[in-house]
């Protein structure tokens, strides 16, 4: 399982805030791209960038802090950006300065023809973010609960090609309460592409949890407060989600581990109806 560590900008800063709450914000670091070279010493194969003045402000408001985690990170190490994406042209920019995907949260939800048309435009390179409390999703940067279900929106999303889902429970984001695996698990079950956690990871047991489902279509898992709090080492993190899939790995290529079929008790299953 990957594992990615979030790097939230403020005001050129790396903060982490409590449920989505802009006044609710804690620093960590004054320089950013510091902290991304951190992670990746440190065994990190992916990065999670949040503009959270872009989320609020509907354009990017962090570009000089982005541009420079790029700079500093080798170019094999694929970044993801989100917040404050709302049109093709933005989408190009990030693309076009060394990131690797782009994710659409609101937009998405409020202008699917957004959406459908960067997908087109730019596959392979687009990642849908929901961000649910209770199944419903929010947008705005936390700040707006819709009436719009969040299975319903994965499913219509996966149709216009999106590369992958980034769910966050946002009850549990920032909170170390615990990721929620059952949502996160129903989410997966219920779309083909690949489904990555966000929100409450809290522990190694947190990780266990998640690499035990797997199976199901989640490709990865957000770490943020956890570990600029100390209560989860990443390297140890990763280290735990590659020996658990690695027996896992290896338990699927004994016989009794089998269907019959080729395949292994590790397959995922065809979404729920």
């Amino acid at each position: 399982m990957l594992l990615i560590p979030a790097i939230d900008l403020k005001d050129g800063r790396c903060v982490r805030l409590r449920q989505g709450d802009l006044d609710d914000a804690t620093v960590f670091s004054e320089d950013p791209a510091a902290m991304a070279t951190q992670w990746v010493d440190q065994g990190a194969r992916r990065l999670h960038l949040v503009d959270l003045n872009g989320a609020v402000a509907g354009k990017p408001r962090n570009r000089a802090a982005i541009e420079a985690i790029v700079a500093a990170t080798d170019e094999d190490i694929p970044i993801q950006i989100g917040g404050g994406i709302r049109d093709l042209d933005t989408v190009e920019y990030y693309l076009d300065h060394g990131l690797s995907y782009v994710i659409i949260g609101t937009a998405a939800v409020k202008d699917p023809g957004f959406l459908s048309d960067a997908c087109s435009a730019f596959p392979g390179h687009i990642i849908v973010g929901l961000d649910a409390r209770d199944g419903k999703v929010a947008t705005d940067g936390w700040s707006k609960l819709t009436r719009h279900d969040v299975l319903d929106l994965a499913r219509k999303f996966e149709d216009y090609g999106c590369e992958s889902i980034v769910y966050t429970d946002i009850g549990r984001d920032g909170m170390l309460s615990g990721v929620n695996v059952e949502a996160t698990v129903r989410l997966a079950q219920h779309v083909r592409v690949p489904v990555i956690a966000s929100g409450g990871v809290a522990s190694l047991d947190d990780i266990r949890a998640l690499c035990a489902v797997q199976g199901e279509g989640i490709e990865g898992a957000i770490l943020g407060r956890s570990l600029y709090e100390g209560t989860l080492d990443f390297a140890a993190a990763q280290a735990l989600a590659d020996s658990l899939e690695d027996a896992d790995a290896k338990s699927g290529d004994e016989p009794e581990g089998g269907t019959g079929d080729g395949t292994t008790n590790g397959t995922r299953q065809e979404p729920a109806a």
